[in-house]
């Protein structure tokens, strides 16, 4: 599985004009599921996201998580993440899941994040979506499950 998430001061996303999904301060998390992910990882992503240290905390270091500073997800599927560019000038998407187990293992991080985040929402899987956010920093993160031992 691969995240980009941004720290944010606020982020949400529309689909066709209807807002369907927003959060205020905390993480906007774009998330891709590769083929042969499983729920494993999804647990380790969800695990490492939730405790990353990237929150500032009273003297303005990036000390503190998610949860000590009571932040909101937003969390917005994007297979993109797994375009591969190395051939051509068009993104091939071979190393995404595919639609169904990537349904499937969206929903189980999402899942795992309302077990720990109070507010947590989603865009609409599969859909066309415009997303706003603000961004708290700026501050990024890209994570990838296939990169750790």
């Amino acid at each position: 599985m691969r995240a980009v998430i941004q720290r944010v001061k606020q982020a949400g996303v529309t689909v066709e004009g209807t807002a369907v999904g927003s959060c205020g301060r905390g993480y906007l998390i774009f998330l891709g599921v590769g083929d042969g992910d499983t729920e494993k990882d999804a647990e380790r992503l969800w695990s490492k996201i939730f405790n990353l240290r990237i929150c500032a905390d009273s003297e303005g270091k990036t000390n503190r998580s998610i949860a000590e500073i009571s932040g909101e997800v937003l969390v917005v599927s994007q297979f993109t993440l797994y375009a591969d560019c190395r051939r051509g000038r068009r993104p091939s998407f071979t190393d995404a899941a595919d639609p169904e187990t990537a349904r499937r293992l969206y929903e189980e991080f999402v899942s795992l994040a309302r077990k720990h985040v109070t507010r947590v929402e989603t865009g609409t899987f599969g859909a066309d979506m415009d997303v706003s956010l603000v961004n708290d920093g700026p501050f990024t993160i890209v994570l990838d499950t296939d990169e750790w031992a």
